[in-house]
């Protein structure tokens, strides 16, 4: 492997792990865009949760994983991501609890710092619920549909993988992270949901060229890697 795929590699994992972390913390803000159109159910505004797109991007970041590295490969990246989301737990609460100066000597409320931050515990339970079983999800089908096209269609399992998978991880996320621990209703919760999964089905669709284009820089790279003469 050379240097250039080393970077394609460690980069991919840590775009997936930065892109988790910050999906944690922001995902207590809720969005609303706009739209030039109604929708059933969202009307005219998708509302969705703060962590859409950063959560959006760790599916990109394992499905090049996936295709580059294999499905053991991703599995363990998977894995070790649901991790560290306990690790950003610890973190998040110690520093919540260790002892600080006065509040007038702070530049950030200790009351508003552990209200923004300690919503992200419920966020983060949900997020592994949600986690653990659509990153799985999508690695296990983006591999079947790998096998079925005799490795073929890319586009394919790319968007296949990222559409089912993220209607599976959308519904757990918004059910326990928004229903069960925020009380939020059926209906806004509906809502949160369509709006969540139309914009990472957008992202899925958009990002392809992207998979793509990694995809292809790492095989040249190896075909000239191949093909150029070994060092005497």
């Amino acid at each position: 492997m050379s240097s250039s795929d080393d970077v394609v590699q460690v980069g991919l994992v840590a775009l997936f792990v930065t892109a988790l972390v910050v999906s944690q913390v922001t995902a207590s803000k809720l969005l609303a865009f706009g739209l030039p159109f109604s929708l059933p159910v969202v009307g005219e505004a998708l509302v969705l949760p703060g962590a859409a797109l950063a959560y959006a991007l760790t599916f990109f970041a394992s499905d090049c994983y996936a295709e580059l590295y294999g499905r053991r490969a991703a599995t363990v990246v998977v894995n070790v991501g649901f991790a560290m989301n306990f690790v950003l737990l610890a973190l998040v609460w110690s520093t919540i609890l260790a002892p600080g100066l006065p509040a007038q000597a702070q530049p950030v409320d200790p009351a508003a710092f552990r209200n923004v931050l300690a919503a992200s515990t419920g966020i983060v339970v949900a997020s592994l619920a949600a986690y653990v079983v659509s990153q799985n999800l999508d690695v296990f089908i983006f591999h079947e549909l790998r096998d079925r096209t005799d490795g073929e269609a890319l586009w394919l399992r790319n968007v296949g993988s990222t559409a089912t998978s993220q209607l599976v991880d959308t519904v757990i996320f918004i059910g326990i992270g928004f229903v069960a621990f925020q009380g939020v209703g059926l209906s806004a919760a509906l809502s949160l949901v369509v709006g969540q999964y139309v914009l990472k089905l957008l992202i899925a669709l958009l990002d392809t060229p992207f998979v793509y284009a990694v995809v292809r820089f790492v095989s040249n790279r190896e075909d000239d890697d191949a093909a150029a003469p070994a060092v005497q």
